[in-house]
């Protein structure tokens, strides 16, 4: 871990996004790439940066423990507690343990974020060095039809993505070689120093705590394994899936440097709206229009249902203006498999704009015999 700070290497804020820290990755891995700066031994250090410095950013776990390093003053080459040690690692300063006050912690709690930031001091023996770093988690978007939401769909989605370099196939090596241990630290990924009646155990500059070191690094992904590709996913959408409903693709997000699990993929689904349903729910209410005589005397309407086909809804007699029926099981899929939901149907008295001459008459004979519907002090 280099005891600059990882955000301003990558030129973000510290509350960047992934997708944020993603796109500042690869436009400086660009720039810098060693195949466009041939034999600029400066542009290859900031390509190994660059690249150290997203490896911790782009791991959640890692990332909260290097903002706690950073809020700790951890990286500060002047304030309190941490001062920069020989060959400029950083070592511990034992004054900053006072016996009470709010400078005052304990030193498990320092050595657990370290040992979670740089995969733990290896006490074995040579090969267990530091625990390989998960991959990124990505998501993707994908927009279906009102009508496959409820029937289901199968879809294939692009996702450009940090995955396994084609060409070395992770290694980090040119082809034809292989990663070696590293000498100076036996594979252990970290080395210990002691200050005074601490000892505290920190990265290994030589193979920046990967236990191992590429003498000759892959042209393709400059030696970190991993390269951006685009691939494209099968993703099947259940029936009954909700607008925001997320599927989770096991190991299909970004691949980790130095053979870690990969990340997982999220797909988001967004549903199209619907002409004639409105869901609530496992719910769809559907509004039925109907005229002022039906609602009056009562009718049989045909409604229609998500599957394509229309069922017999019998409106009662004195039905207002709103009043919903429930038409059980003709609802949206439920996602747990479960049977359906209701389709409710929402009705609405459509009062006509323009009366007939003959129209006109009837009504006024009808608003004769109909008694005042207005409560006390509202009557005619």
């Amino acid at each position: 871990m280099a005891s600059g700070d990882h955000y301003k290497t990558l030129g973000v804020d510290r509350k960047a996004s992934s997708d944020d820290l993603r796109k500042a990755f690869r436009k400086l891995a660009r720039q810098y790439h060693p195949d466009k700066n041939a034999g600029d031994a400066a542009a290859e250090e900031k390509f190994k940066e660059i690249s150290q410095a997203y490896e911790t950013l782009s791991d959640a776990k890692k990332r909260a423990e290097y903002d706690e390093l950073l809020r700790l003053g951890a990286f500060a080459p002047r304030s309190g507690g941490f001062r920069p040690g020989p060959g400029g690692s950083q070592g511990f300063d034992p004054r900053i343990f006072q016996q009470g006050g709010s400078q005052a912690f304990e030193m498990g709690d320092l050595g657990d974020l370290f040992s979670g930031l740089f995969g733990g001091a290896a006490r074995g023996p040579r090969g267990r060095g530091r625990a390989a770093a998960r991959g990124a988690d990505l998501q993707a978007d994908v927009t279906i039809s009102f009508e496959d939401s409820l029937r289901g769909v199968t879809v294939r989605i692009p996702v450009e993505k940090e995955d396994t370099c084609p060409t070395c196939h992770g290694s980090g090596a040119k082809v034809g070689t292989s990663p070696k241990v590293c000498p100076q630290c036996e594979g252990r990924g970290v080395l210990a120093q002691n200050q005074g009646p601490f000892a505290l155990s920190s990265p290994c500059p030589r193979c920046h705590g990967n236990g191992t070191i590429v003498e000759a690094p892959c042209r393709t992904c400059a030696g970190r394994g991993v390269a951006a590709q685009t691939r494209r996913y099968t993703v099947k959408v259940p029936g009954g899936a909700k607008d925001g409903t997320k599927i989770r693709l096991k190991d299909r997000g970004e691949a980790a440097a130095a053979g870690g699990q990969p990340g997982d993929l999220y797909v988001v689904v967004h549903v199209e709206v619907s002409d004639l349903y409105e869901r609530c729910g496992n719910d769809l209410v559907v509004e039925v229009p109907i005229t002022v005589a039906e609602a009056a005397l009562g009718t049989v309407v045909k409604v229609p249902t998500p599957g394509g086909g229309r069922v017999s809804l019998k409106v009662p007699a004195g039905s207002g203006d709103c009043r919903t029926l429930r038409l059980r099981g003709k609802g949206a899929p439920k996602l747990s498999g479960d049977g359906k939901g209701d389709l409710l149907a929402r009705l609405r008295v459509v009062v006509p704009a323009k009366l007939s001459k003959d129209q006109r008459k009837l009504f006024e004979q009808l608003a004769k015999t109909l008694p005042d519907p207005r409560p006390a002090g509202m009557e005619s």
